[in-house]
């Protein structure tokens, strides 16, 4: 079972997409005018909340899901979708359980899917409109339209963000390399890095819900979104002063996740998510980086060993002055790691400053 009632939306939404039967019979029912209740799953606590109908026990298919829906009363399928249980059943839910709706139909599918946890589907006769209720969630389903044109919206502002980002990623790479990172520097690059997140999981969720006719923009996101490289995790690692451990990144980096978007303007917030003070005069403030993110873009250094380099040099301008020699007193590194170490960081530094100053 999903664990949060947005997964479950999901998973719900991927059930009702354009090009699944469920969906097709959806849009039948519509077409022909004519509403329909129907909960996607059952069991005791649906089983005692039904009155009335028939027991039918079918194959589900879009043609007999717009005929049952004629009759008054609720359609229960089974927790795939691939049988239909009953049919013309009054649900009669607890009525203490609190609603927004209005309608009797709507009313009684949100009580529906708060009591029993299932997904229950509203089609509304006089709106011409499908909603879904998930636990305390609500979702109206629209046509591939209004929701294709919001994506496009939506993968121009990645483009754009995303183009942002490698600038930005490439400069802070650079400066950490001269050792001239300024705390402002930190909070932008986590700040377009959580914003290109965000946009990205925007455009998932209309992939989702486009189902067939999102195949074009699920193509174009995974264009946009290769080769991101190291996410907000490893700049957390690097300038953070957490000691270290994996519990206390992961918390920062939720937190950081968590802002809202007026704070996402901050950088200060931003700033103070890492642990920086905040305040406007901080933010020119020079930091040191511990190394992890450039070690990260050696692929062939695994994150054991990229701990151990980081632990033994204690920075990055430490590890960068350090010779071959030098990197193989550390444990668990000979000659050949060394010199992959070595030469990685060396064209990393290259390829920076290249970037940074053509």
């Amino acid at each position: 079972m999903p664990r949060t009632p947005e997964d479950a939306l999901k998973a719900t939404l991927a059930r009702v997409a354009p090009g699944t039967a469920l969906r097709d019979g959806l849009e039948r029912i519509l077409r022909g005018r004519t509403g329909a209740l129907i909960v996607l799953g059952f069991d005791r606590t649906v089983d005692s909340i039904c009155s009335g109908g028939f027991d039918i026990g079918i194959e589900f298919s879009s043609t007999r899901l717009r005929e049952l829906a004629k009759m008054d009363g609720a359609i229960v399928c089974d927790k795939d979708g691939a049988n239909i249980l009953r049919a013309a059943v009054q649900l009669v839910p607890d009525h203490t359980i609190e609603t927004h709706e209005s309608g009797t139909r709507h009313r009684t599918a949100e009580r529906v899917a708060i009591q029993t946890g299932f997904p229950v589907i509203s089609v509304s006769q006089s709106m011409q409109i499908i909603q879904l209720y998930v636990g305390g969630l609500r979702h109206v389903l629209e046509g591939s339209e209004p929701v294709l044109a919001r994506a496009n919206q939506a993968l121009a502002t990645l483009e754009r963000y995303r183009t942002r980002l490698d600038q930005v990623t490439n400069s802070l790479s650079a400066l950490e390399i001269e050792a001239m990172v300024t705390v402002r520097d930190v909070a932008v690059t986590l700040q377009r890095q959580e914003m290109v997140r965000r946009i990205s999981e925007e455009i998932s969720q209309y992939v989702l819900e486009l189902g067939v006719d999102g195949r074009l923009l699920s193509l174009q996101l995974e264009e946009l979104t290769t080769g991101l490289g190291p996410g907000s995790e490893m700049i957390v690692r690097d300038y953070a002063d957490i000691g270290g451990t994996q519990g206390n990144v992961d918390e920062q980096v939720a937190t950081l996740q968590g802002l809202s978007s007026s704070d996402m303007v901050d950088l200060g917030k931003i700033a103070a998510v890492v642990g920086f003070q905040p305040g406007q005069d901080s933010l020119e403030a020079v930091v040191q980086p511990r190394g992890y993110r450039l070690l990260s873009n050696i692929k062939s250094v695994p994150p054991a060993v990229s701990n151990r380099l980081v632990d033994h040099f204690g920075g990055l301008q430490n590890l960068m002055a350090a010779n071959i020699e030098d990197l193989m007193q550390v444990d668990g590194i000979g000659e050949q790691r060394a010199r992959t170490v070595r030469e990685g960081l060396s064209r990393i530094a290259e390829t920076s400053l290249l970037d940074r100053f053509m």
